[in-house]
């Protein structure tokens, strides 16, 4: 399967792609961020990743995740994915996690075995806590913030996560982050200032493997809590928001190499 990387090697080297093989990379969140984000890696030549997701596909996220079809309904999303990004490399090594990051469990996850940690959480409190762990940690660490309630392509940005301003998100996260702890260095994060407001009043679609939080009202109380809260989102602005992540993590990756 060498012939995948041809042109991943013609512009970056051979040696950044030898670098790309060897990396390991953790991503948290397979959403319509999270799902685009890895789709670049594995085309791009990172072959070893580990995705973790506790939710299943359900028909509400078609219109914008990756793996999300009528035929993945009802499936694990980390299996899903697995399935999609092995059909692209066969050799690849993936990892399909169903599990949810959260202040339960976060000590379950060794995040100083990867090179980069992805954060694509939607959930404001494991959010926070990722951020705090990862940023304690050597790996390439880069966040996404909202990317709901968008229609703008062209708004999509990249900046420090304490310098960013207009995204109601990384406001509510910073200050839960204060509250938490203290991370140990800044981090770059994919944002937009431009915030809409939903103008159709369905939140759930009430069918089987439904995984919308109304459709779920009967969780318990603490599950409740991590659920991410439910906005419109189109695929082309959460598309841009995943490939993104993975461009700036490609030439982080890419600019170590003359360092070493």
């Amino acid at each position: 399967m060498e012939g995948i990387y041809l042109r991943s090697e013609l512009l970056l080297g051979e040696q950044a792609v030898q670098k790309l093989h060897e990396t390991k990379v953790i991503i948290f969140g397979l959403g319509g961020v999270g799902s685009w984000c890895v789709e670049s890696f594995v085309r791009t030549g990172i072959t070893n990743i580990t995705l973790v997701d506790c939710d299943k596909v359900c028909i509400t996220n078609i219109n914008r995740q990756l793996m999300a079809t009528t035929k993945t309904i009802g499936q694990e999303k980390a299996i899903a994915l697995k399935n999609r990004l092995l059909d692209i490399n066969p050799n690849a090594n993936i990892t399909a996690c169903h599990k949810v990051y959260s202040l339960q469990n976060w000590q379950e996850f060794d995040l100083t075995q990867y090179d980069v940690i992805i954060d694509a959480i939607d959930s404001p409190y494991s959010k926070a806590k990722l951020i705090l762990e990862a940023s304690n940690t050597d790996a390439i660490f880069i966040s996404s913030m909202g990317a709901a309630l968008k229609i703008d392509p062209t708004k999509v940005q990249t900046g420090s996560f304490w310098e960013v301003k207009g995204c109601p998100m990384a406001r509510r996260i910073r200050k839960l982050v204060r509250k938490m702890g203290k991370p140990a260095r800044t981090f770059p994060v994919v944002y937009s200032e431009e915030v809409l407001e939903n103008k159709g009043s369905n939140t759930a679609c009430t069918s089987a493997h439904c995984t919308c939080s109304d459709h779920n009202s009967d969780k318990k109380k603490e599950d409740l809590i991590s659920k991410k809260i439910i906005n419109g989102s189109l695929a082309h602005v959460t598309g841009i928001f995943g490939l993104t992540i993975a461009g700036l993590a490609i030439q982080e990756i890419c600019s170590r190499i003359n360092e070493e």
